[in-house]
């Protein structure tokens, strides 16, 4: 899941569903010096983090600043399926975790309906005309001008608005994020506005957070960011390290568990990591010995994981763990025991 998103260039011609109320008495009378114009960073900071999320589709559509709209019908890997709604997304990634070596492919029935970041909905007509949604993407991620989704509000929450003397003219209550972006777009030059502080909200880590001011919503934007970019490293890393193992054999190099080095219980095995995640443990020779079985999944968050499991009571048995991936090369990978450090395990490719 990437965390940004694309902020269009579309106008919003038609407000529909918008229910934020202005009060008749005011929240905050007088002044409020800090108020915030409609191209203040403040501003671009809550129009960004109100923007419609498009990334669950990612893995279909490869554009995290559109989402899908159902019903529609695409080719994955040459098997035609009709998605009705996000649970079908399983089946889809069924599909495409088949095998660990193979490309990818994904081609729509059009016309399909899209959700853009601004909650417009577009009818797309052809694979030309979904290309150049995604290069917009990428155009907004270039100019800092993409959706921010890391960080969820915890609606409501109160804007007050006030004239260019700094004089509060109302104050509205918004119940969600799209009220919240019509609020922001809609803010004209003349216009200012301040949130109502404290808020609380939710970071893509996890952590529940109250905000107490323009300063502080940033700094959480910038903690759920740096988050959401180690994820996206690991995830990279992830992959290189599911390539090296695909397809290839190694041995046990070390294995050390409470200090003892015990890889030479495993000098005659090779294990054998296959494209459709499975282990293949044989003994080199003892040819007469059968091969045992097993699978495995690499996985990331903000680091890299390796999920070996063998059945119980074999020779290899022992291999099988939740580890962390310290290190890795084309020829060796490093791992340590996701719940004791001090258990380590390096497969050496042969």
């Amino acid at each position: 899941m990437k965390t940004l998103k694309l902020f269009t260039a579309i106008a919003i011609t038609a407000i529909l569903g918008f229910t934020s109320c202005q009060s008749e008495e005011n929240i905050q009378t007088g002044t409020n010096p800090n108020a915030n114009s409609s191209t203040s960073p403040t501003a671009s900071n809550y129009e960004r983090a109100a923007m419609n999320d498009g990334s669950d589709d990612d893995f279909l559509d490869g554009n995290a600043c559109t989402e899908l709209l159902f019903p529609l019908t695409a080719t994955v890997n040459g098997q035609e399926i009709t998605l009705i709604s996000k649970l079908d997304f399983s089946a889809v990634l069924d599909i495409m975790g088949e095998f660990n070596d193979d490309n990818d492919s994904v081609s729509f029935s059009f016309p399909i309906n899209v959700k853009t970041s601004s909650y417009t909905e577009v009818k797309v007509n052809n694979q030309s005309e979904l290309d150049a949604l995604k290069q917009e993407c990428e155009s907004a991620e270039a100019q800092g001008k993409d959706a921010i989704s890391c960080v969820d509000i915890n609606f409501p929450i109160t804007m007050l608005t006030y004239d260019i003397t700094l004089e509060q003219t109302g104050s509205v209550v918004v119940q969600s994020e799209k009220q919240l972006y019509t609020f922001m777009t809609d803010l004209q030059s003349d216009e200012l506005f301040a949130v109502n502080y404290p808020i609380n909200a939710t970071l893509s880590n996890g952590t529940e957070v109250q905000i107490k001011s323009d300063a502080e919503f940033t700094d959480s934007i910038s903690e759920c960011v740096q988050f959401e970019d180690e994820k996206d490293e690991a995830a990279e890393t992830a992959v290189e390290v599911e390539a090296i193992l695909s397809g290839a054999k190694f041995t046990v190099d070390s294995y050390i568990v409470a200090g003892v080095n015990t890889a030479n219980d495993y000098v005659n095995y090779t294990i054998e990591f296959t494209n459709d995640l499975k282990l293949i443990a044989k003994d080199t020779v003892n040819t007469t010995t059968g091969e045992i079985e097993g699978t495995y999944a690499v996985s990331s968050e903000t680091e890299v994981f390796l999920n070996t499991t063998f059945a119980s009571n074999t020779a290899v048995s022992a291999l099988g763990n939740d580890w962390v991936v310290s290190t890795y090369s084309n020829t060796l990978i490093s791992l340590h025991s996701k719940t004791d450090a001090s258990v380590t395990l390096t497969f050496k490719k042969i």
